[in-house]
């Protein structure tokens, strides 16, 4: 084994970044011993060194970030201070200055992952992130290398845990979206702050990470379509259930059938309870990959935390460290494809529309006949009639989503709707 250690610096000691650190110290033998040298933490840069860090040795400590990166001597930067910058800024001078980057940071990768890599190229660094999609679970990696002889056509998955658990409790007891989240909130799986998660945004990043490296072509998180769950209630669930399904909010990545483009998308679906997806539970992610020889995959466990997103963070020192020995580079971008971005309005998929009509005979017609000039086949039809107002019920065929989308536009126009009180997409049938 080499004696001198290697050096790993610290970007960011929080929930995740402080439990990097303890890992790093209470396993440091056995990390040593997968590698084949001492790994050491040689500082840590946070923006309050006043507060109290245990385990992390006071020395360590700084608020300069960028002294931080570019001492020289340093192997590896883990940055988990997440954001745009200084993050960007860091991480490509860590590159300048000889070391490879770990990194945790969703937002930053789907906004200007190129240009990462680029710069991880052109200096001979690695840029790994494990922890920056779907927590402890192995995913990336599997991704990258596992099933880089295969080829992908769609992954399809739960990857934020706050909505999830949102949602699975006002599944199973009932509880409108507001008293979800105060519970959500009240255990800590939701920010004070909630908009990232409820609003998609925090999946929608992960969809385009996924989608890049699943059918190797550039997904920005600008062109990945987006849809929060606020608007889900209880009377979508109680619809979902007379189908024999549920409501997970997914993100989505598909490989057209022609196989000329590909679509990312994040919005509540409903899906048949059949699927494995529906089973997962509180705020556990999994991730559905179908692949022409692999056939289906599904990635399970816990996604986010500090520990488990700790234990990916490591995982990728480890590789890296390794790498750093044999005097090789893992993995970087693979964009070759360079295949175009579909609109949401391409997408081919299934609706569920709940309409509030006049109940009175040839509602449902008009209602059929402008499904028909849309080009949308109808799938079944309930309807609930009650003092002269009623509940119709719409389930569509496979239809592109501009079609389905200009059906309920032109059914808000119709003198017997009322309203339109909920519009589901269907999925994994």
């Amino acid at each position: 084994m080499r004696t001198r250690p290697l050096k790993v610096a610290l970007l960011g000691c929080g929930v995740v970044g402080s439990e990097v650190a303890r890992i790093m110290t209470t396993h440091a033998d056995d990390l040593a011993a997968r590698i084949g040298a001492p790994v050491e933490l040689a500082g840590v840069a946070v923006r309050r060194p006043d507060k109290v860090r245990g385990g992390v040795p006071a020395e360590l400590i700084t608020t300069d970030a960028t002294a931080l990166v570019k001492r020289g001597d340093i192997d590896v930067v883990v940055e988990v201070i997440g954001g745009i910058e200084p993050a960007r800024t860091l991480i490509t001078t860590a590159f300048e200055h000889g070391a490879s980057v770990v990194s945790a940071n969703k937002a930053l990768l789907a906004q200007d992952g190129a240009s990462l890599y680029a710069a991880a190229e052109q200096h001979g660094q690695d840029l790994y992130y494990e922890a920056a999609v779907a927590g402890a679970i192995p995913l990336i990696r599997p991704l990258r290398e596992s099933l880089a002889g295969d080829k992908i056509n769609r992954v399809m998955g739960i990857v934020n845990g706050t909505t999830n658990f949102i949602l699975d409790k006002m599944d199973t007891s009932g509880a409108g979206y507001s008293e979800a989240l105060d519970e959500a909130t009240a255990l800590g799986y939701a920010e004070a702050d909630p908009t990232a998660d409820v609003e998609a945004f925090d999946a929608a990043a992960k969809a385009a990470i996924l989608a890049g490296i699943a059918f190797h072509t550039r997904v920005r998180l600008d062109d990945v379509y987006r849809e929060g769950m606020t608007e889900v209630t209880a009377a979508d669930f109680a619809s979902a259930k007379e189908m024999g399904c549920t409501i997970k909010l997914l993100a989505i990545c598909e490989r057209a059938a022609d196989g000329g483009s590909v679509t990312a998308r994040v919005h509540p679906a409903m899906i048949p309870l059949s699927h494995p997806l529906a089973s997962v539970r509180e705020a556990y992610n999994a991730v559905f990959v179908e692949a022409e020889a692999a056939g289906q995959l599904m990635f399970y466990g816990p996604g986010a935390g500090g520990s488990p997103t700790a234990s990916a963070v490591l995982g990728d020192v480890v590789a890296v460290c390794r790498n750093r020995l044999n005097e090789a580079t893992g993995p970087g971008e693979s964009a070759y494809t360079q295949l175009p971005v579909s609109s949401m309005g391409e997408v081919v998929t299934r609706y569920h529309i709940s309409l509030d009509v006049a109940d009175k005979p040839g509602v449902l017609a008009q209602v059929a006949t402008v499904f028909a000039e849309h080009g949308v086949s109808i799938d079944t039809v309930r309807q609930q009639g009650k003092d002269g107002e009623a509940s119709l019920v719409v389930v569509t065929h496979r239809a592109p989503d501009a079609a389905l989308s200009g059906t309920v536009e032109a059914l808000r126009k119709l003198d017997t709707v009322r309203g339109v009180a909920s519009i589901m997409r269907v999925e994994g049938e």
